[in-house]
């Protein structure tokens, strides 16, 4: 037999380790804790997350931008631009409210609903000052007063339409001849 009789093998005692290394290889050393008392727990937000984070509730402002532009289409009417125009800053005003508090990230396209809103009923109400101008210029006021006068006989009604239907005829279909 060639063992040597100093191995580690036969030997009952851990080997001694190299000067200069650490006599345990983990951070405390088997056994009780230093001090008698264990390390502090780690607090428990780090453990565990905060649970499924909730998506932004962005539809009032996405609902304010597509109300706005079909106001915007539709601003030569009264419906499609002060009644869906207002509703547009409505909607534009609470999705940015919800911004305010963090249940939306969409302030942006609120603020355009908005925006375009208002634009719609300023187009909207240039378009009812436009109408009735039209309306006047051609004899509308005339209209307005023959169906005043004739009250509820049925035959002045229809005469006052009458009327104003040839009044408009005539006036559409009169040329005008180019200037020598």
């Amino acid at each position: 037999m060639t063992e040597n009789p100093e191995s580690p093998a036969n030997s009952a005692v851990p080997p001694v380790p190299p000067a200069g290394a650490p006599r345990y290889p983990y951070s405390y050393p088997p056994g009780p804790y230093p001090g008698g008392y264990p390390p502090p727990p780690m607090p428990y937000g780090e453990y565990y997350p905060a649970g499924p984070a909730t998506p932004p509730r962005n539809g009032l402002g996405v609902a304010a931008l597509v109300l706005a532009v079909i106001a915007l289409i539709g601003s030569c009417s009264v419906a499609g631009g002060i009644l869906l125009g207002t509703a547009a800053v409505i909607l534009g005003f609470l999705g940015r409210g919800r911004v305010k508090r963090g249940e939306a990230d969409n302030g942006g396209v609120a603020l355009t609903g908005i925006i375009l809103g208002f634009v719609a009923i300023v187009v909207s109400l240039a378009f009812i000052a436009l109408w009735v101008g039209w309306f006047n210029d051609f004899g509308g006021q005339g209209l307005v007063d023959c169906l005043r006068a004739a009250g509820q006989d049925n035959e002045k009604v229809q005469q006052c339409y009458t009327d104003f239907q040839q009044s408009m005829e005539n006036r559409l279909s009169q040329t005008s001849t180019p200037g020598r």
